[in-house]
């Protein structure tokens, strides 16, 4: 038995050090967020259900949202790889940390989190209160981080 234990872990960790090789680090914080969208997504549902307020509206509304915050990933990743081509072939003496991305997909995905355990909540399991103080300080450290980017200067470039 620990030998087919210690096998399931071995295949495990080498499936995951191939996608992680594959897909890079990015990747791997965009597949986990795709995968907390449709958990949130199903989860969503089965609250609704359990209350008895599923309705096709709100789900299309909600697929909708999740397409809305797909796009601003793909911004956030375009917008990273524009910037980071430009910093290293014109010498303008700025380097690209390439952060929005990944600073996108950890915002989007301690929301997802949030919405995850509200769904729970809804379906009547106990969530700790340490958990979601967690969730709303980690939001805040990420939104002073943005904040803290440089403000345009307000002038038109065009």
């Amino acid at each position: 038995m620990e030998e087919k234990m210690f096998g399931v872990k071995l295949t495990i960790t080498a499936g995951l050090t191939a996608l992680g090789s594959f897909l890079g680090w990015k990747g791997i914080m965009a597949l986990a967020w795709a995968i907390l969208m449709l958990l949130d997504y199903l989860s969503g549902t089965a609250a609704a259900c359990k209350e008895g307020k599923w309705s096709s509206c709100t789900a299309r509304q909600g697929i909708w949202h999740k397409a809305g915050m797909i796009l601003v990933v793909i911004v956030a990743g375009i917008a990273d790889l524009i910037m980071e081509m430009i910093c290293r072939k014109i010498p303008i003496g700025l380097p690209w940390p390439e952060i929005l991305l990944p600073m996108v997909l950890a915002w989007y995905t301690i929301t997802e989190l949030g919405s995850i355990l509200e769904n729970a909540v809804k379906m009547g399991a106990p969530v700790p209160g340490w958990l979601v103080r967690l969730l709303a300080v980690s939001l805040s450290v990420l939104d002073q981080a943005g904040s803290a980017l440089p403000e345009e200067s307000g002038k038109d470039s065009r």
